[in-house]
């Protein structure tokens, strides 16, 4: 490969691990043509972007990229493929559901909400991992729970109350 073909490729990977928040590296070198074909197919039902890399076009873009994500520097070894996505967990769950077929995918590393995860071992908690959305519509919940408990103890309140008056004014 010529520089200059270099240069675009790096280019290109810098752009989009800017663009996506979230990337994961994995392993699928085990696979074989149609295990390759099923998990694109996968990835694109997901939303998932799937691209086989260099280890060292990769670790140039992701220094071009200005995120921290040096923590994955001593993982860029052997075959690499990098999985973008939107939405952080995601690909996690693309990765765990495809293990059940195909045991050969090895999940890496990941760069998820500004953290690095490294190795297989780490597939539950970034599935777990909640994107900012998640968390917000969360406290949302939180704080209206009070609330929501007080107007409903209010309006039986007052219903029971109602109740009340009405068999005293058929008592007299």
């Amino acid at each position: 490969m010529k520089s200059s073909e270099k240069k675009v490729v790096i280019d290109s990977l810098t752009e989009q691990i800017k663009k996506y928040n979230h990337f994961y590296l994995a392993d699928i070198s085990g696979l074989n043509a149609e295990g390759t074909s099923e998990l694109r197919r996968r990835c694109f039902k997901k939303e998932v972007k799937l691209v086989v890399v260099k280890n060292t076009l990769l670790r140039k873009a992701l220094e071009n990229s200005g995120k921290d994500a040096s923590g994955l520097f001593d993982i860029l070894k052997g075959t690499t493929s990098v999985m973008f996505s939107d939405q952080g967990n995601e690909p996690a769950k693309l990765i765990k559901d495809f293990k059940k077929i195909h045991k050969t995918t090895l999940l890496k590393g990941a760069f998820v909400e500004e953290s690095v995860y490294i190795g297989d071992d780490q597939l539950e908690a970034l599935i777990n991992v909640k994107s900012k959305n998640e968390l917000v519509a969360d406290l949302v919940a939180l704080l209206q729970s009070p609330i929501k408990t007080v107007l409903s103890q209010l309006q039986s309140g007052g219903t029971i109350l109602h109740g009340v008056l009405k068999t005293l004014e058929e008592r007299e």
